[in-house]
């Protein structure tokens, strides 16, 4: 039986192999890719992850082969991600507690989240792709985070990407606060991968300089005494799988973290790369 694939995106710009990699996996394997943005905007590659001939700046060399380069742009072209599901209208907004008539604004805004359990049915995965576009509008998207934990109450994997990874360490029930990734083995986006300066994305000429927050710092914290961060600095690829979270740390995890979705899907794997 052929398996559906959310895959979210940001509307400031994602990393084009880090797309690419998850879609060739599913695609490979006949599985139906269904995209999402935060409000159905159509998601746009960022330049330099077009471009074989960007020198990313912490590695010193080129992270795009040709190849890759061809592929990730004839997808980004294509009608494929022409009309992307919206995350503002699907999922409800939590109410500000200022609000006048809080009580009966929070009790409608339950209602309504009380239909995404019944939704996420209908997928068997989902995807969180990377680049520097996740911080903007994804990391603290609470559409997304309500989205996040409809797939962990369904015991269904979840793969985020690079910064995309944010998302699971800052989505947390209301009730306890706690992190979903706690006490799990994570890998994401290390410090000495950061970028100092030339942190940007599309709609926009703002160069923040470096990324807002390490994420690396954050994902420590996140997972807790019994869980870890693996930056695996200097390691080629660090994908890791710790049911139901499948984590890459960067571009050339892509391809790795879609075959590892594969994995988990079809040959039952619950633990890789720790």
């Amino acid at each position: 039986m052929s398996k559906n694939i959310l895959i979210i995106l940001s509307e400031h710009g994602y990393w084009g192999e880090e797309l690419l990699g998850p879609v060739v996996a599913c695609d490979e394997r006949g599985y139906r890719t269904v995209f999402a943005t935060p409000t159905g905007k159509r998601p746009q590659a960022l330049p330099p992850s077009l471009d074989p001939g960007y020198i990313d700046p912490p590695l010193g060399r080129s992270v795009t082969t040709p190849e890759v380069a061809v592929a990730a742009t004839e997808l980004d072209r294509s009608s494929r991600l022409d009309n992307p599901l919206s995350l503002a209208e699907w999922i409800p907004d939590r109410p500000y507690f200022s609000e006048p008539d809080h009580l009966r604004k929070i009790e409608a805004y339950y209602r309504e989240l009380g239909t995404l359990d019944k939704d996420v049915e209908q997928y068997d995965a989902l995807v969180i792709v990377g680049g520097s576009g996740p911080i903007v509008d994804l990391a603290n998207n609470g559409r997304l985070h309500e989205l996040i934990l409809a797939f962990v109450r369904a015991d269904k994997p979840i793969v985020a990407e690079c910064y995309g990874v944010a998302c699971l360490a800052f989505a947390r029930d209301w009730e306890d606060r706690e992190s979903i990734i706690l006490g799990k083995h994570v890998t994401g986006h290390c410090k000495e991968y950061d970028y100092k300066d030339g942190t940007g994305f599309v709609t926009t000429d703002f160069n923040m300089g470096p990324p807002p927050y390490p994420l690396e710092y954050i994902l420590q914290d996140a997972t807790g005494p019994e869980g870890r961060y693996h930056g695996n600095v200097g390691r080629e690829t660090s994908v890791l799988v710790d049911y139901p979270f499948i984590t890459a740390r960067s571009t050339p995890d892509s391809f790795l973290a879609g075959q590892k979705m594969v994995e988990v899907l079809e040959s039952g794997l619950r633990k890789y790369g720790w």
